[in-house]
């Protein structure tokens, strides 16, 4: 995790997190974010932006089909849809692998891998088996003020690492907290709930 000192020279420290996990810390257990995993889309001056990336609803892909009444779509996307995090959660955000072939009307490219896409469009390729090969749909997203995910990190409520692909797409839900926060050397398991309190 960077090393950040506490102050309010905090927010304007060059520290950007964008294509990074957080990962909540033990401290954080009675937060909305207790065990999640985030990755950030958007980290600048202005604040920070992601996706949470380990929290099914009880809403499957083909249910946001039918809700949409997208035509013609295949019915056969049972993979769930995420709780992004408590900011507009009733938009649709698709983090997805960045393919070149495919021009969406309103894409963020977070890495030359991972895009970030809130348009209809993709929605409907998917839905018809024409989208990318890989892909999360969440409902809302999490969001930071200038400073705010800096002071955050100053008061160890989040472990930070750069973000992988394959534990965005391959990894199974439940297990990719751990898996990211493996690259460290780190059992989330043996760490104290008295770690970090913020």
């Amino acid at each position: 995790m960077p090393s950040l000192r506490r102050g309010p020279d905090n927010a304007a420290m060059n520290v950007r997190l964008r294509d990074h996990f957080l990962i909540a810390m033990p401290g954080m257990e009675d937060s909305i974010f207790a065990h999640s995993i985030t990755y950030l889309c958007e980290h600048n001056e202005h604040g920070a932006m992601g996706i949470v990336v380990n929290r099914p609803l009880e809403l499957s892909f083909d249910d946001i089909f039918e809700h949409l009444e997208i035509p013609g779509f295949v019915h056969h996307h049972d993979q769930p849809v995420l709780a992004g995090g408590p900011v507009q959660t009733d938009r649709g955000f698709v983090l997805h692998r960045r393919e070149e072939c495919w021009h969406w009307q309103s894409t963020l490219h977070v890495t030359a891998q991972i895009s970030l896409t809130t348009s209809r469009d993709i929605l409907e390729s998917i839905a018809r088996d024409e989208g990318p090969q890989d892909s999360l749909i969440a409902l809302g997203y999490a969001g930071w003020g200038p400073g705010q995910l800096e002071e955050e990190l100053a008061a160890n409520a989040w472990l930070s690492l750069p973000a992988e692909a394959s534990i965005l797409f391959d990894v199974p839900l439940d297990q990719r907290a751990q898996a990211a926060a493996a690259r460290l050397g780190i059992n989330l398991g043996l760490l104290s709930s008295t770690f970090g309190n913020a």
